[in-house]
């Protein structure tokens, strides 16, 4: 029998796979390092594209605050305006009803008895003024509480005046305001 030997080609044989397996294991790693860096970019676009769209609804977020607090300010603005608009109604409301308190101040001094100063607030008359005595004083209080529009008169202090004569007093008293019961209007 004749002696065949297969080792070199055996030999042969592997190192051609050898080469094949390491030319195929290049290429892999070369695939998997194409596809790393293709992976990556798209990444990386995704990012910058989301980062672009977070920078667009940035700027519209600041447009969109810049028209909130525009909205803001015309809205305080038209509450200021509503609220003198109210203030000017109620002012022109209550315009007859101080020409008539006024009118029924007038109507009740008795004779002998003059002001000196009235102070309004709210529903409170200050009064302050001069009487030839204190009877005078004691008529304007009931004339005061007999009106219509005016009541409770609360005498807060009485004074000696003798610089306006021997029985002269000076006075200062309180009446609150009180609009009559009737719609009519008319006052004593």
């Amino acid at each position: 029998m004749a002696k065949i030997n297969l080792l070199p080609w055996r030999d042969e044989r592997r190192e051609e796979q050898k080469k094949e397996f390491l030319m195929l294991l290049g290429m892999m790693l070369l695939l998997a390092v194409a596809l790393l860096i293709l992976g990556d970019r798209y990444v990386n676009a995704q990012i910058d594209h989301q980062r672009a769209r977070n920078n667009h609804l940035s700027q519209n977020i600041k447009v969109l605050d810049k028209k909130v607090a525009e909205i803001a300010e015309l809205e305080r603005k038209r509450d200021q305006l509503l609220d003198r608009m109210q203030v000017i109604q109620e002012l022109q409301g209550n315009r007859p009803v101080i020409v008539r308190i006024l009118d029924q101040l007038v109507r009740t001094v008795p004779d002998g008895v003059f002001y000196t100063r009235l102070i309004s607030q709210a529903k409170d008359i200050s009064i302050t003024g001069v009487a030839e005595s204190n009877n005078r004083v004691s008529s304007l209080m009931r004339r005061l509480d007999a009106s219509d529009w005016l009541t409770e008169p609360n005498l807060d202090s009485v004074r000696a005046a003798p610089q306006y004569g021997d029985q002269a007093t000076t006075f200062q008293l309180k009446v609150k305001v009180q609009l009559p019961d009737s719609g009519n209007g008319s006052g004593s």
